[in-house]
């Protein structure tokens, strides 16, 4: 029984015998070509397989890459009619392209496997392709940026990328492989290099700021600014807290600038006042002295006066000379006074403006949303209030208060409306508190409320009051009321205990006020015994 004849192309027909052979895993050599060929030919006419081959063989050398390398040696192979060079070209393309392919199952000759190779061959090649150009871009891109301080290894990478783009042979691929070996070599030694030049600048950075602090009088207002500094390098960074410090620091530092001009300008007027003080003295000095010569001039005139006219004579002038040094003194005088009284508003301007310079100081330890005292700014206060109550042997009480949901207020309506519900609650809680308590953002939407002098049940009293004010303040979103309440842990500081085992108290008291329910507050339980020293 003879086959329907084939309507495919010839070029058709010859992928799909490559397709064929390439499922049964037999060798692409040209007895197996033609019968595979003439397989899907059929009985039709057509070329012969050696025309098609030779076709194939011309076509896919004028493809780039590798492809193109193999169909020049399968023409060469063909032009010298060297058929067994052609069927070893095909055999060593066929086991470097397949060798890594799953197995295809065993079939007898001549059946037909269902698989799409030509498919799968140019989903690879994309893949093959896609993974070239990312890492070509991250060795001409990336990596050079990441080299800044090290241009002969920015400067190969770059090299090594650019020639990936067009390595397409195996021993081109070998060369960029050894390349990349020794690149990457070098840029581990370099890295280590780096990191030891970073550590020691961290050092030496440290050291800068500790003498200039120690060089700056007590209260200076660049002291604040610069333990922020040295409290931020001191932990581990992270672009966050740099860009928060920085952020801070800006806004500080341009603030004492424009109080520093002015500090400066009123330094210039003492300096002016106390000019004009010496310059009058001066002008008074000699004065006298010139008053005196004329005295001691008119004291000769008189022992030779011969008559009662030319005695008359000589005390006119002297009432006269007299008179100009009482209204040269007392022009002076009235100066000089005008002087100290200048001086005296400008020490006063200069005191407030200092005292102004130490107030934008104290910013640093503020938080910038709320206007709470900060991370820094709560240990700094939780250390002297520890301090004073071991001196004046009074209770402290510390509240760590939790917003209820501010979760779901944060999705619902936004972080915008979550910032305002956060200054609005420390408006409400700063109101509402004693004058000697102190709020500090603790971290999120937690607080920490400090409450010297404050025995545990009143403690307990005083946060229940700001919890009722805080739900008669209302607040409103876009003509929406939202109810705003807080848990809290409340806790007594036990002499010896540390700072962080007092919060870690009141923590897991505002833990159990959260899950006892919403608006609820909890009394620590004391500290262990190996928590507070004898």
């Amino acid at each position: 029984m003879s086959k329907k004849p084939s309507t495919l192309t010839p070029v058709e027909i010859a992928r799909e015998a490559f397709q064929r052979l390439g499922a049964r895993r037999i060798a692409p050599t040209p007895d197996a070509y033609r019968i595979a060929y003439e397989e899907i030919q059929g009985d039709g006419p057509g070329a012969s397989a050696e025309s098609v081959l030779a076709a194939f063989a011309t076509k896919l050398s004028r493809q780039p890459g590798e492809n193109g390398l193999l169909g020049t040696r399968l023409v060469r192979a063909r032009e010298n009619n060297d058929w067994a060079e052609f069927e070893r070209q095909l055999i060593e393309f066929a086991e470097e392209n397949w060798q890594n392919r799953p197995l295809a199952p065993q079939v007898q000759h001549g059946e037909l496997v269902p698989i799409d190779l030509e498919r799968e061959f140019i989903r690879d090649s994309k893949k093959e392709k896609m993974l070239r150009e990312m890492l070509a871009r991250v060795l001409v891109f990336n990596l050079p940026s990441l080299l800044s301080t090290a241009p002969e290894l920015a400067n190969e990478s770059r090299n090594s990328g650019q020639e990936l783009k067009t390595a397409f042979s195996e021993q081109a691929m070998n060369e960029i492989i050894a390349r990349l070996k020794q690149l990457s070599f070098q840029i581990e030694l370099k890295t280590d290099d780096m990191a030891q030049q970073q550590d020691l600048l961290m050092r030496l950075f440290q050291l800068l700021l500790e003498n200039i602090n120690g060089l700056l009088e007590q209260g200076s207002w660049l002291s604040s600014q610069i333990e922020t500094v040295q409290s931020l390098i001191a932990g581990p960074l992270s672009t966050t807290s740099l860009a928060d410090a920085t952020k801070n620091l800006k806004e500080v530092i341009y603030k004492q600038g424009l109080l520093k001009n002015t500090l400066s300008e009123e330094k210039v007027v003492v300096k002016n006042m106390m000019l004009t003080f010496v310059d009058r003295l001066s002008a008074m000095v000699s004065t006298t002295d010139n008053y005196q010569r004329t005295i001691r001039g008119f004291s000769q005139q008189i022992s030779q006066a011969g008559n009662i006219a030319d005695l008359n004579s000589v005390l006119s002038e002297i009432m006269t000379e007299t008179q100009k040094a009482q209204e040269e003194a007392t022009r002076s005088r009235d100066a000089m006074e005008d002087a100290r009284q200048e001086v005296e508003k400008a020490e006063e301007r200069i005191q407030t403006l200092e005292q102004q310079l130490l107030q934008m100081g104290e910013l640093v330890r503020e938080d910038q949303l709320t206007g709470s005292l900060n991370r820094r700014g709560m240990d700094e206060s939780l250390d002297r209030e520890i301090t004073n109550a071991l001196r004046r042997d009074t209770p402290l009480c510390v509240a760590l208060l939790d917003l209820d949901d501010f979760k779901r207020i944060n999705d619902t309506h936004g972080h915008a409306t979550g910032d305002e519900v956060l200054v609005h609650m420390v408006q409400v809680i700063r109101e509402t508190l004693r004058k000697l308590d102190v709020i500090a953002r603790f971290g999120g939407e937690e607080f920490l409320v400090l409450m010297p002098e404050t025995a545990p049940q009143d403690a307990v009293q005083i946060i229940t009051r700001v919890q009722r004010e805080l739900t008669k303040r209302i607040f409103m979103h876009e003509s929406q009321r939202l109810l705003i309440t807080f848990s809290a842990g409340v806790a007594v500081y036990h002499p010896g205990e540390s700072q962080a085992d007092l919060l870690k108290r009141a923590d897991v008291a505002l833990y159990k006020a959260k899950n006892a329910g919403k608006n609820r507050i909890v009394f620590a339980d004391p500290p262990a015994p190996e928590q507070v020293g004898n």
